[in-house]
């Protein structure tokens, strides 16, 4: 008997009114309902939140950083612990991204060449190199379900050869991961399709990449500064060229709006650090659209943060009171606004799979860019 995979896909609905999918992903954690938002714990754990707490605001599953995790503690080192899930206490499915965007982001920085990257620690200046076998040894002593190929990812805007030349790279690399990869009987790697916002490289992108037969596969490489009709227009033409019978991921994506717009679009799993870092700042997502709490405005407003929400935070704290701890640095604000804040975005997605099996996904989304103040 043919061993099965450690991810798998299931299409259980598909929305009669915009083609959008309602999935699980089955993993060796557990099953994951699709459409699904999920929150970035880049150091191992999702700042200022425990476990317990995650759960309660319905984390299916986290995302920790290959790049991070390899500067410190070190891959050995929660390889020791038992891996990712047993060194942070995280018992639910968990996916380490290849620590690709970080080192691009990195800028002067870093150093690409077929081989890999060589790139300085932002942490101490000291010289660190990754390459496709590295990224994936990396990953593969984390543990995660599911682990992405180590890819390049292109500034906006870039030209036609440089982005050619850096997708065709890409394809390169994830061949050589997936010859590094070791774990596939208890963790999935997926492949990453580049191309930027040039369709025929996204398309031939995919279709190298659908050739190396991956478990599950991402789209990179937008969401990264282009106006909104760019993005939409590289995700609708690039979605269908991914596999029905696997995950699609849209990497980096978690305003509201974005969510909504790649469920539509046909995509199962989304991330983005916007809930944590926005909360940060004392800024609460709410159904009414962003409220900026620390503002003078809400001084005197003693009522909750989202009359429409019942998290931890809406149930026991005013916006008042939330406005005083992040106005005095209290570690307490920051707590409450990510809570809030990953719930709202948890919420939103049950809400859209609810709505993808009741086909009436464009309508539902009309509905809620009227009330939260956006333009279609």
């Amino acid at each position: 008997m043919e061993n099965k995979p450690a991810i798998t896909y299931e299409l259980l609905h598909q929305c009669k009114q915009t083609g959008a999918r309602r999935g699980v992903i089955h993993t060796p954690h557990g099953d994951i309902q699709t459409p699904v938002f999920m929150p970035v714990g880049t150091q191992a754990t999702v700042k200022s939140m425990t476990p317990e707490e995650l759960k309660e605001v319905n984390a299916q599953i986290i995302l920790s950083n290959t790049y991070h995790l390899f500067l410190r503690p070190g891959h050995e080192l929660v390889k020791e612990a038992g891996g990712l899930h047993s060194f942070m206490n995280w018992d639910r499915p968990i996916l380490t991204d290849s620590g690709g965007f970080q080192v691009f982001s990195l800028g002067q920085l870093r150093k690409i060449s077929e081989e890999g990257v060589e790139f300085q620690s932002h942490l101490d200046g000291s010289k660190k190199f990754l390459s496709p076998e590295k990224a994936i040894e990396v990953e593969n002593a984390l543990g995660a379900d599911i682990a992405m190929a180590f890819d390049e990812c292109c500034p906006y805007p870039s030209t036609y050869e440089y982005t050619k030349k850096s997708m065709e790279r890409t394809t390169r690399w994830a061949e050589r991961c997936k010859k590094a990869h070791t774990r596939s009987k208890d963790q999935g790697l997926f492949g990453i399709i580049q191309g930027g916002f040039y369709k025929d490289l996204r398309k031939q992108s995919a279709e190298d990449l659908i050739k190396l037969d991956f478990p599950g596969y991402a789209i990179g490489g937008i969401s990264v500064g282009e106006p909104k009709e760019e993005f939409l227009e590289i995700l609708k033409y690039t979605t269908p060229l991914m596999p029905e019978n696997k995950p699609r991921y849209l990497m980096g994506v978690g305003t509201p709006d974005y969510l909504i717009e790649a469920a539509i679009a046909g995509i199962d799993m989304c991330d983005c650090v916007l809930p944590t870092r926005i909360a940060r700042h004392g800024t609460a997502l709410t159904s009414q659209g962003k409220v900026v709490v620390r503002n003078g405005t809400y001084e005197h407003d003693f009522s909750k943060l989202d009359p429409e929400c019942d998290c931890y935070t809406c149930k026991n704290y005013t916006r008042a009171y939330i406005r005083h701890l992040i106005k005095t640095n209290e570690i307490l604000g920051i707590r409450l606004l990510s809570i809030h804040n990953i719930k709202f975005l948890t919420g939103l997605m049950d809400k859209v799979r609810i709505e993808i099996e009741n086909d009436n996904l464009a309508n539902f989304r009309d509905e809620f860019y009227r009330k939260y103040g956006y333009t279609k």
